[in-house]
């Protein structure tokens, strides 16, 4: 097997992949474009195993916590009738202490929930044989961020990434953009589902108003770009084309609750124009035929290459790559498995300098990696080290997702959070079976310099060893 052959393997399965189960390596070496094409595939993403309830049995299990602290909330609200001093205060704080604590119990299940949502898919991040189709997935459901920052959302975070996002990472981007903007996760998320044209039904008799949030970040984040010189009358425009698209609530029909549904009652009335393309429907296909126009931009092609270039090869990405995948957008409408293997064709991708920093989430997924396990407890092992290292899972602060270049996961003290991870995950988890060498050339490949060789070597404890290797250059870095 030639250095050219074994560079390119570990290229594939640490660049393009998680990281590098025992084996990978010299798995993909032999043929690595093929071995990362042959995880593309048109059914789309594996999904995480367990019995994890849909979008619709999630939101009837939210709609119930509500009805269950609606007697606390109304306890809260009820005036005191005595002076709040001496025992009546602290028969007051107590009461209060009793209403939260009913507060937190009621809430406790939703919370399990979402836990129980990270917890799967950190375990298929870890254990997948198909680690270019998992960071291609993980990508897209960045791109199209859902998080736990709204309580509604947060219960339907991880179903909407198994239903809108899973299902069409290999298909065409539209497909994928309209089941993402019409999820309900995604209505909840930017608020969607309670906007109401000022014209329509709904807006002139309920006081319900227009809510532009998912139009703006449709516009600015999903597709053509912040950059591609639309106004914000365009968005107002877009967002008055997209009222009426909202969810079932409990006043709803069983069968409409908590799935997407279109209102004609808060769907502002008129033609609507959107980036000098004027819409003439006077229903959901108005909104519909917006957002086939915005699959199909250039500037979308334009801004997901470039998109998916800093993800994949440097946070300065090579303008020819970002030229020719954005030409593979538009020559195939958007077909995404295409796009991704043009990128995995591209020969900037095959650079032996690794330029890429790890998140948080790749840097645990890769140490499970490397140690050929998966976790076992969710709250220490997944979702407590990952809120340490600053990357809890669907927590992305900002409906932009979490940051893709070094500079904000690079700081000081983050490695030295880092460190701390690592030298605890290697006392656990360090492989017991193998020498730390070993562990360490299967993981990296040729990508392991002399230094790092040596100081494997000359490390007094396998532990260290594990460690040494985790924090190393070629480590931290994809």
């Amino acid at each position: 097997m030639t250095e050219s052959k074994t560079l390119n393997g570990a290229i594939a399965v640490t660049r393009f992949g998680l990281g590098a189960k025992p084996g990978e390596v010299a798995a993909a070496a032999d043929d690595p474009r093929g071995w990362l094409k042959s995880q593309v595939a048109r059914e789309g993403a594996e999904q995480p195993a367990g019995t994890l309830p849909g979008s619709v049995a999630r939101f009837q299990s939210f709609v119930g916590y509500q009805t269950e602290i609606a007697p606390i909330r109304e306890q809260r609200k009820a005036p005191m009738t005595v002076s709040l001093v001496g025992e009546d205060a602290a028969m007051q704080e107590r009461a209060d202490d009793r209403l939260k604590e009913e507060r937190r119990a009621a809430l406790q299940p939703l919370l399990e929930g979402v836990r129980d949502e990270i917890f799967a898919r950190t375990r298929l991040a870890a254990s997948t044989s198909e680690g270019f189709r998992e960071r291609w997935t993980l990508f897209w459901a960045n791109h199209f961020t859902v998080s736990t920052s709204k309580l509604q959302a947060a219960v339907l975070v991880g179903p909407f990434e198994r239903e809108a996002i899973r299902p069409h990472v290999f298909g065409r981007f539209e497909d994928m953009l309209v089941a993402s903007s019409t999820h309900p996760g995604m209505l909840l998320y930017l608020d969607q589902a309670r906007s109401a044209g000022p014209n329509s039904l709904g807006g002139r008799f309920r006081q319900m108003g227009l809510n532009e949030n998912l139009a703006r970040e449709i516009m600015e984040l999903h597709t053509v770009g912040a950059d591609a010189g639309y106004t914000q009358a365009d968005v107002t425009e877009f967002a008055r084309a997209l009222t009426g698209y909202s969810i079932g609530y409990k006043n709803d029909p069983a069968d409409e609750q908590g799935k997407f549904l279109y209102r004609p009652q808060l769907h502002e009335p008129g033609a609507r124009t959107v980036m000098g393309r004027r819409y003439e429907q006077e229903d959901e296909g108005q909104a519909r035929a917006v957002l086939a126009d915005l699959a199909a931009s250039p500037r979308t092609a334009d801004h997901l290459a470039k998109k998916l270039a800093i993800h994949f090869v440097a946070d300065e990405p090579p303008p020819a790559l970002v030229a020719r995948l954005s030409k593979t957008y538009r020559e195939t409408h958007g077909d995404l498995a295409e796009m991704a293997n043009a990128l995995i064709e591209a020969p900037e991708c095959w650079a032996p300098e690794a330029r890429k920093f790890k998140t948080p989430y790749e840097f645990v997924v890769s140490g499970y990696r490397a140690a050929a396990a998966v976790p076992g407890d969710p709250a220490k092992e997944v979702v407590q080290p990952l809120t340490f290292l600053g990357q809890r899972p669907f927590a992305a602060p900002q409906p932009n997702g979490w940051s893709d270049v070094a500079v904000d996961w690079a700081a000081p003290d983050a490695l030295v959070k880092r460190l701390t991870w690592a030298t605890k995950f290697s006392a656990y988890y360090a492989p017991k079976d193998a020498a730390p060498i070993d562990v360490a050339a299967a993981t990296l490949g040729d990508r392991m310099s002399a230094t790092l060789k040596t100081a494997i070597v000359r490390a007094e404890s396998r532990f260290e060893a594990f460690s040494i290797l985790l924090m190393s250059p070629e480590f931290q870095r994809r």
